[in-house]
């Protein structure tokens, strides 16, 4: 089924050395909102599409253009010389991948990765945890916090610990993410997946902030502002309150109302 997932090149860019981001959706949506914080805030340009017969049959408009549901946007390079981790290029789609469809996913972003000459590839993700079972190595978590990581090669275990990062010791990644992370080992690539806690039930733009803020130190060398994903990680939250307050006024004593969440 893999090759029945294409890449088309829309634009020509030279993105050798650049750091790719993975944005299918994941637990609370945190790699979506982190790909089109990153795309909106720096502007970057579509570059490409990934197609497939078995991807849905739909087509995004916005301002007026279609849009296919996978989409590459990639900046320019930053800096001198053929490498430069500043440079991004951000895979987001809307959909969620099924099963059968996410290791030919995978591999495709994987094998592209590589033919573009690309030096690392970076999935941001959510995550549903039991703190009391995880354990970070250097002492005890930071529960304000709450942002681990988890690295293919030496090399890049080696730059999430400069950077700061928890190591993520125990427990399991899923989806494209988790793919990538064993792909990246099989073909010795530098791969990353960069998690903090989120709410499994609605998309947690806190943890997406969380994670920017991670990526942000660990990648760039430029100051990007992340109030916007906390106002509207505060903005989820007070109207999840409105919900719950609402349903708890409109019951009646005695009389049984339907749940919410079924």
């Amino acid at each position: 089924m893999a090759e029945d997932i294409v890449i088309y090149e829309l634009k020509r860019m030279d993105i050798r050395g650049a750091t790719v981001i993975d944005g299918f959706p994941s637990v609370g949506l945190v790699s979506s909102i982190v790909a089109n914080y990153l795309i909106n805030t720096l502007k970057l340009t579509q570059i490409g599409i990934m197609d497939s017969v078995f991807f849905p049959t739909v087509s995004l408009v916005r301002d007026g253009v279609p849009q296919n549901p996978v989409r590459i946007y990639a900046g320019e390079k930053v800096g001198d010389g053929p490498d430069s981790s500043d440079q991004l290029v951000v895979f987001i789609s809307e959909f969620q991948p099924p099963p059968n469809l996410v290791k030919p996913i995978a591999s495709a972003i994987l094998d592209w990765t590589q033919d573009q000459k690309c030096k690392m590839l970076v999935s941001p993700e959510g995550l549903v945890i039991d703190k009391e079972s995880i354990e970070i190595e250097g002492g005890e978590e930071d529960k304000d916090f709450g942002v681990y990581g988890v690295g293919s090669t030496n090399w890049m275990r080696n730059e999430l610990a400069k950077s700061g990062v928890n190591e993520f010791t125990e427990g399991v990644i899923t989806g494209v993410a988790g793919v990538l992370l064993n792909e990246g080992r099989r073909r010795d690539f530098n791969v990353a997946t960069i998690l903090a806690e989120a709410h499994p039930d609605y998309p947690d733009a806190r943890a997406a902030a969380q994670v920017m803020e991670m990526i942000n130190k660990f990648l760039l060398h430029i100051e990007l502002d992340v109030t916007p994903l906390y106002q509207e990680a505060e903005r989820i939250e007070a109207q999840l309150k409105t919900i719950h307050k609402q349903a708890k006024d409109v019951k009646t004593p005695g009389q049984h109302q339907p749940s919410m969440y079924g």
